[in-house]
């Protein structure tokens, strides 16, 4: 079974950043390792807006989310702090979805930046959308020099705002401005299939570090 990812981002610029911190810190992610099936949990900053946090938590498999150890924090039964921050902070995006390729990776140690990339496709190009995607772009990244890991996921939520995202842990958030990332991301084939991109997201980031 493929493994899961629960992707969450916010912009918490209007809420204190002391607090969304402990928030995020002190019981949002404790809360959720602690449900059988969460494997890990990250947090990151935007490059550019330091007021971008996104959090990445790879899962056993996307099941994981429906179980009754999950349903016990989350949705309707978030804790009261959950509830005060979420209210606050603008949600960017949350996706859920299962590993396309490779399949069964979880984030490798050492990363010090991250790149997330989320759209919806033109359904009349998604059959190619999805050769392209596994074919060329996901593996021609993943084998820039400082690319760390790439993996992409799908989603089949009925409610989800996003069907794909791309995740590419890297040494440093320099990576996706080298040549060998320019030469790799803009092929023939990547400019026929970006007029079909639809709902482009990207979120350029550096690990989260407490102060």
């Amino acid at each position: 079974m493929p493994k899961g990812l629960l992707f969450a981002s916010f912009d918490f610029s209007p809420t204190q950043a002391d607090e969304f911190h402990d928030w995020y810190d002190l019981e949002h992610i404790p809360e959720r390792l602690r449900v059988p099936g969460f494997l890990n949990a990250e947090r990151w900053i935007g490059v550019e807006n330091p007021k971008i946090a996104v959090a990445t938590y790879d899962l056993e498999n996307l099941a994981v989310l429906h179980s009754a150890p999950y349903r016990a924090i989350g949705y309707d039964n978030a804790s009261v702090w959950t509830k005060r921050v979420t209210a606050i902070a603008k949600r960017l995006l949350r996706f859920t979805g299962e590993q396309v390729k490779p399949g069964d990776a979880v984030a490798p140690s050492g990363a010090a930046a991250l790149l997330a990339v989320s759209m919806n496709v033109d359904p009349a190009a998604e059959h190619e959308f999805n050769e392209w995607y596994n074919s060329e772009h996901l593996p021609q990244l993943g084998a820039v020099p400082g690319v760390l890991s790439a993996r992409r996921y799908s989603s089949s939520e009925a409610d989800r705002e996003r069907t794909y995202l791309a995740l590419y842990h890297l040494t440093g958030p320099e990576v996706t401005r080298s040549e060998a990332w320019k030469k790799a991301a803009d092929t023939p084939w990547t400019q026929r299939m970006r007029p079909h991109f639809r709902d482009l997201l990207r979120f350029d980031c550096r690990r989260y570090v407490r102060k």
